[in-house]
């Protein structure tokens, strides 16, 4: 049979089937949508099958930490080479993190250090921890309680950056701010 003819067909053996009936059905009148009550009580009796939607809550604002637009989203300070000296705009980040730290006594920070490639394993890892440490005490300084900070250090075990470049060394020598 034709594709085309097919639904044509269908409609004429409808018709055919219930013309040939000695009595008309009603249309059925609109159903009204069941309330909370009664949908969480055909759920219990097991009369709904599918789970229905829960009404959307309110979307809940993104944590500070977690907001592209907040200064608070950058948490990497940067460090030259060999050295546990805090930069400038590393010191203007962390200000702004120590007064966020200090208003929100729930916050707990690890301060993770981190260096580039270079130098032996057991020199990388101390640098890492002094950079850690330079981190906590400048915080401490602005202050934010010592014991809501710990330190740890990677070395360059965990590479933001692999590779062995400038550009791969520059992002490796960092401490992390991980809340």
């Amino acid at each position: 049979m034709n594709l085309h003819l097919r639904p044509v067909a269908a409609l004429l053996l409808a018709a055919a089937v219930t013309g040939g009936c000695a009595t008309q059905q009603q249309p059925l009148p609109p159903a009204a949508a069941p309330s909370a009550e009664t949908l969480d009580a055909m759920q219990r009796n097991g009369d709904v099958a599918a789970e229905v939607p829960a009404p959307r809550e309110p979307a809940v604002p993104l944590s500070p930490l977690d907001d592209p637009g907040s200064p608070l989203y950058k948490k990497v300070v940067y460090f030259d080479y060999d050295t546990a000296e805090i930069r400038p705009e590393g010191a203007e980040l962390l200000r702004t993190h120590a007064g966020y730290i200090y208003q929100t006594p729930s916050a707990r920070v690890t301060l993770e250090g981190h260096t580039d490639e270079r130098g032996t394993r057991d020199y990388n890892l101390a640098l890492g921890e002094r950079r850690a440490d330079a981190v906590q005490r400048f915080l401490v300084a602005e202050g934010v309680p010592a014991e809501r900070l710990s330190r740890l250090s990677y070395g360059e075990e965990r590479p933001a950056e692999p590779g062995s470049s400038e550009r791969a060394w520059s992002l490796n020598r960092r401490v992390e701010l991980v809340y």
